[in-house]
């Protein structure tokens, strides 16, 4: 038993320093990757903490550092907003996997619309978070200018309007993803492409048909507002609009779906007319590869533009980890693009 104890036993800072032949600062800031640290120093001090069970105490490191060394996400939830919805859960796993392995905790503020600048700027009167995540941004989001009046750090998922310099976000191409997913149906034979797009108000979804929309432009064919709907992104959304269109005197060929979810209410809307997807209809949708919503096993189900939102979350919380730690270097940007994959939904155009 006394074997066991010793070999599990947890390490303190002032053992862990004397180990290494460095003072207990030194360890502190390679731990806490502060700047001034060389990489070869702190990869050591790295090593050696994980060699020898050492876990430093965050209260006693944010004594030390004079950071919280949490991070916050503030959640509206009086309205429906894109971001609270299954996919919210993935980001946020990915974004939890790098807080722990720096040390950090994460802050969730469920607070109602109105409340929600108030949020912020109490985080930063009271100190309880070094920096935020912003989830969901709209075009000229209000929040990025407040955050940056207040000195907060922070970084987008996402983008927000035209002027994004200035800030720093992560964001996957949703126009150029949008364009080639309309092309490929273009590519098919199929000019009336029914477009199940976001809300509107989010910049993801302005990004997305303005990348349909320019698709259908270059081959000379004009967008049809009577088959481009802008909605929660929520499977009775998908059926209920696909069956109606299904069933007009014109109906489309193809679907371009922003959400699996959505194509999800299609896919039923289809079968349940005796349609075959991949053979009388077409879908194209945006897949976020979610942990629990795979999108088929060796071949995929739905041809879809694929973006992980995980790997987004752990791509945030390193981005806005390292301005933390490096405070006044100039703003981050990191623009993902989509992989399309071609599934079972699609095929060329009836008739």
């Amino acid at each position: 038993m006394g074997c066991f104890q010793s070999a599990f036993k947890k390490m303190n800072l002032k053992e862990l320093s004397d180990k290494l032949g460095l003072s207990q600062t030194t360890v502190s800031r390679a731990l806490n990757n502060y700047p001034e640290v060389s990489e070869k120093t702190r990869l050591r001090v790295v090593e050696a903490a994980e060699q020898f069970n050492y876990h430093p105490n965050n209260r006693a490191r944010s004594l030390a550092t004079g950071r919280s060394l949490t991070i916050g996400h503030v959640i509206p939830i009086s309205t429906k907003h894109e971001m609270v919805n299954p996919i919210f859960a993935d980001f946020i796993a990915g974004a939890g996997e790098v807080y722990s392995d720096f040390g950090y905790d994460m802050s969730l503020s469920v607070v109602a619309d109105r409340d929600e600048l108030s949020a912020y700027r109490e985080m930063a009167a009271k100190g309880s978070v070094d920096g935020v995540i912003v989830h969901g941004p709209r075009a000229n989001d209000e929040r990025i200018q407040l955050l940056t009046s207040l000195g907060l750090p922070f970084v987008v998922h996402g983008r927000a309007g035209k002027d994004t310099d200035n800030y720093s976000w992560v964001d996957i191409n949703n126009q150029r993803s949008f364009h080639r997913a309309t092309d490929f149906l273009l590519d098919l034979g199929h000019k009336r492409i029914a477009f199940f797009n976001g809300l509107e108000s989010m910049d993801f979804a302005i990004r997305r048909r303005r990348g349909y929309e320019t698709a259908l432009s270059e081959r000379g064919i004009a967008s049809d507002p009577l088959i481009v709907f802008s909605q929660e992104m929520t499977e009775p959304y998908g059926y209920r609009t696909a069956l109606d269109l299904l069933r007009s005197a014109a109906p489309p060929t193809a679907f371009l779906v922003s959400s699996m979810i959505t194509a999800i209410g299609v896919r039923r809307a289809i079968h349940d007319l005796g349609l075959d997807m991949g053979r009388d209809v077409s879908v194209i949708i945006h897949d976020d590869v979610l942990s629990y919503l795979q999108n088929g096993d060796a071949v995929p189900i739905f041809t879809a533009t694929k973006s992980s939102v995980r790997t987004a979350g752990r791509l945030c919380a390193g981005m806005l980890l390292d301005i933390i730690a490096k405070p006044g270097e100039p703003p981050k940007h990191k623009l993902l693009e989509a992989e399309l994959m071609v599934g079972e939904s699609t095929g060329p155009a009836p008739g």
